[in-house]
Formats: C-alpha cells, sequence, structure tokens
C-alpha cells in the first residue's frame, strides 16, 4: 500500500511572501559567501613572498570560518521552507563577486579579499529593511553575526595595505 506524502504548512509568524522574499535574499548571501570562501582559500594555497606564513594562515583561519557560515545560512533558507542553492552554476547567478583570473600578487589577493568581504557585508546588510519587517529575529540575528565577521575581517585585511 502506497503512502500519500504530505508536508507541513509552515507558521512560523512569517508570511510565505515574506519567507520567500528573504530566503532569496539570503540564497544571494549565500551565493556570495561561497564566492568568498572559494577566493579565499584559493588565496591560501597560492600565496608566495615575504608574507607567506602570516597570509597563509590568515587566510585559513578566514575560509575555516567562512566555511562554517556556509552551512548555517543555507539551514536558515531551509528553515524558512525554501531550497538552498549549492551548485556553481546557481552561485554563478546569484553571487555578485567577481570571480579572479589567474594567481595575484600577495598584496592583491588582499586588496580583492577586501573587496569581497565588504560586497558580503553589503549583501547581508540590504536584506535587514525585509527582514525587520517580518520581524525575523533568527535571520536578523545571522546577518548581525555575518556582518560583523566581515567588516572585521575586511579592516584587519586593510590594515595589512597601510604603510
Amino acid at each position: 500500500m502506497a503512502t500519500k506524502s504530505t508536508s507541513s504548512k509552515i507558521d512560523i509568524g512569517i508570511s510565505e511572501k515574506d519567507r520567500k522574499a528573504i530566503a532569496k535574499g539570503l540564497s544571494e548571501l549565500l551565493a556570495d559567501s561561497y564566492s568568498l570562501y572559494l577566493m579565499t582559500h584559493n588565496f591560501h594555497w597560492n600565496v608566495t613572498g615575504p608574507q607567506f606564513n602570516t597570509l597563509h594562515t590568515m587566510f585559513m583561519n578566514q575560509y575555516t570560518e567562512q566555511w562554517t557560515a556556509l552551512d548555517l545560512i543555507a539551514e536558515r533558507i531551509r528553515a524558512l521552507g525554501e531550497h538552498a542553492p549549492g551548485t556553481y552554476k546557481e552561485f554563478s547567478k546569484l553571487t555578485s563577486i567577481q570571480e579572479v583570473a589567474g594567481t595575484p600578487k600577495a598584496m592583491e589577493m588582499v586588496k580583492l579579499l577586501v573587496k569581497a568581504q565588504e560586497t558580503t557585508a553589503r549583501t547581508a546588510r540590504k536584506l535587514f529593511p525585509l527582514v525587520e519587517k517580518a520581524k525575523d529575529q533568527p535571520t536578523a540575528d545571522l546577518l548581525t553575526q555575518r556582518q560583523d565577521v566581515h567588516e572585521k575581517t575586511a579592516w584587519m585585511l586593510r590594515s595589512l595595505l597601510e604603510e
């Protein structure tokens, strides 16, 4: 005897329309975060020069933190009842971070990561009005945490560029 598949309606106090819109914004944040993760990991593997050890270790700490964040963002999308994007094709359509060609010099890597960190922070920030309107505190908390990490990381990277 076949059982009929049933799905329960999501009733968490956020309308379906708002949940879909928030999930769309979180999907963009996930795509930017994944692009940033890939860039940072690539630079970790390929950095050279006098600051090799410092940058190699710094980049590893950054991509490790970023990897954990990917799961948190994707799981929030799922909790809102939507599917999280998970392919290069989907991410390439959603991200606002430009892919880096070739292997830049160490300080150019730092500049590119500053820009990517700031871009990711802006992507998180632009979702706040909708999240606040929907009274979606869990997403607001996630966005606040992500902005804090990206803004702090951008500041630390920018500090390396000062004479």
